[in-house]
């Protein structure tokens, strides 16, 4: 009898096998949300410990996205070529040790480097982390469970702001570098449970490996307390067009309205992001000033992932993805127009939760808009589109934010209403369908 990986998913179901691989992956997906807006957290403290501006300090995040955009590119296509499980090894090895090398930098320079070369390690995990979740789950679900490991994106940005906190309020020296110890920590104990993880059975189905896709499916339907596949029973690999390309003409619509989407909210939230705790922990505005605010900027992203996990399942990917878009640009424009504290509180807040409901839902269509064969390319080239956002954001963004940050608030307004019209076009909706 042949049966279908997505058939024997369906029958497996959700459950302990699922829940172990979201917290293997979400302890990670947090680490590196902590890298990433570290940048933001750590400006200030580097800035003093080297003689710099606050400008200049941030380029350890223009270098730092600059090697994301080069890892997300090349693993994922890594992925697609040599597995799943090697490249997720490589990556969080390589985001742990040079992740607390950082801490310990001599100078700026030395830095730079370290922070590059954390750049690439953490842009590699990203994409290969959100092919393989997908191809681990039934489609009834999956867009819930993928939103679900999106929503450690909210653990790491809290834990950071603690981090943050934590060192202002004990004034120690070179907080950066407590931070930074803190931020690769989590790597370190990701290295070892990701050995757990076995390789993606639809990549080992696309590769011919059929009895050791069999084996991984066993053990899924095992774990999870199902009865195990019969000898009888075989699995048969999806039908893949294998000359298809990101920009082939089934693709290409797909994929030029969805990278475009990505470098959008990339540039937006990583504009917000790196500038906001600076801005805040500063000059401020009446109570909205400081750490502590921020912990409750990063608490308001936890019910943004709620509803966005209920959305892509309810109202669909491509419905739940606009909604959020079009909220967070009012939120932007509210943000411009604030006349009080209350009203400046309440537009930050809403900007948090509705930017990473939109990552929450970007994260669940993505992986399911390509096949097998090319969804850690799509994937790491979407990764890379956002890091390329990211790379501008600190430095390009820094010309506006010197003008005004209102008029920088307001750009990023415009910049996630052209995401959300954008979005309009994209030609397919993903909800409960198979993946191929």
């Amino acid at each position: 009898m042949k049966t279908t990986i997505e058939q024997t998913l369906d029958r497996a179901g959700t459950g302990r096998f699922q829940k172990n691989l979201l917290g293997v992956f979400g302890l990670v997906w947090a680490a590196d949300a902590m890298q990433v807006l570290a940048v933001g957290f750590t400006g200030a403290s580097i800035a003093a410990t080297f003689g710099l501006t606050v400008p200049q300090a941030l380029q350890t995040g223009t270098l730092f996205f600059l090697g994301m955009l080069i890892g997300a590119a090349v693993f994922g296509r890594l992925a697609d070529r040599y597995g799943r499980r090697k490249v997720l090894l490589i990556t969080v090895a390589l985001d742990a040790v040079f992740g607390i090398l950082s801490a310990f930098s001599p100078s700026f320079a030395v830095l730079l480097v370290f922070r590059f070369l954390t750049g690439i390690a953490v842009g590699g995990t990203l994409p290969v982390d959100y092919a393989m979740m997908a191809e681990f789950l039934p489609s009834k679900n999956r867009g819930r469970w993928l939103v679900m490991l999106e929503g450690f994106w909210a653990v790491g940005t809290v834990v950071v702001a603690l981090a943050a906190w934590a060192a202002s309020v004990a004034g120690v020296a070179d907080a950066w570098r407590y931070i930074f110890i803190v931020t690769a920590a989590p790597a370190f104990i990701g290295i070892w449970l990701r050995l757990w993880i076995p390789e993606s059975p639809m990549y080992l189905l696309k590769t011919g490996d059929t009895k050791q896709a069999k084996a991984v499916m066993n053990r899924v339907l095992r774990t999870n307390g199902k009865a195990e596949m019969s000898e009888s029973e075989e699995l048969i690999a999806p039908q893949i067009v294998t000359n298809e390309r990101l920009l082939s003409p089934n693709l290409r619509q797909r994929t030029l309205t969805t990278m475009a989407i990505w470098f959008l909210v990339s540039v937006s939230y990583y504009g917000i992001f790196t500038w906001i705790p600076a801005q805040l922990a500063g000059e401020g505005f009446g109570f909205v000033r400081g750490y502590g605010f921020l912990v409750i900027v990063a608490l308001a992203q936890i019910p943004g992932y709620i509803l966005a996990g209920y959305g892509v399942e309810v109202w669909g990917r491509r419905k739940t993805l606009i909604g959020f878009l079009f909220i967070s640009a009012a939120a932007c424009a509210l943000f411009t127009i604030a006349s009080s504290t209350f009203l400046v509180a309440s537009s930050i807040l809403i900007m948090s939760f509705a930017l990473l409901g939109t990552w929450g839902a970007l994260y669940a269509f993505t992986p399911e808009l390509y096949p097998t064969s090319l969804r850690g390319s799509g994937m790491g080239a979407a990764g890379a589109m956002a890091r390329l956002g990211g790379l501008l954001a600190p430095s390009a963004v820094a010309l506006v934010i010197s003008q005004s940050f209102n008029t920088a608030v307001a750009m990023f307004a415009g910049l996630l209403l052209a995401a959300g019209i954008i979005a309009l076009f994209i030609n397919v909706e993903t909800k409960q369908k198979a993946l191929d």
